[in-house]
């Protein structure tokens, strides 16, 4: 069932009697795929039919398996090949101090600026 998901990607799995749906699922949190495992999976089961009276090993069980990709990317803007100057018109995290001396002060200056939206900053 976790041949089409992808490493990265979170898998969550439920389990519930098909035969009495009053029972309540049993349900796998989401985790990755790598920490999915068949020890996991029975270590759950275990604990679960031992806890429920109505939960027999015979009854047929419906396992529904969700799966949640994990988006890729660093923000859609590539660095590769971009000088630094580029880069500050398309970002809006960075901010290019432009000052011979006192140039950290006047960077926490602007930082304190924007942090409490100063209406007289201008980028």
């Amino acid at each position: 069932m976790l041949e089409v998901v992808g490493g990265d990607d979170m898998v969550g799995i439920n389990i519930h009697n098909e035969v009495n749906y009053s029972d309540t699922p049993i349900s796998f949190s989401l985790r990755r795929k790598d920490q999915l495992s068949s020890v996991v999976i029975w270590s759950v089961l275990d604990k679960v039919t031992q806890s429920t009276s109505r939960f027999n090993a015979s009854d047929k069980l419906i396992v529904t398996v969700h799966s949640v990709t994990m988006p890729g990317g660093f923000g859609g803007i590539k660095k590769k090949d971009r000088p630094l100057a580029s880069l500050v018109y398309l970002k809006r995290s960075i901010v290019e101090v432009v000052a011979e001396e006192n140039c950290l002060a006047q960077a926490l200056i602007i930082a304190i600026t924007r942090l409490n939206n100063d209406p007289n900053y201008k980028a």
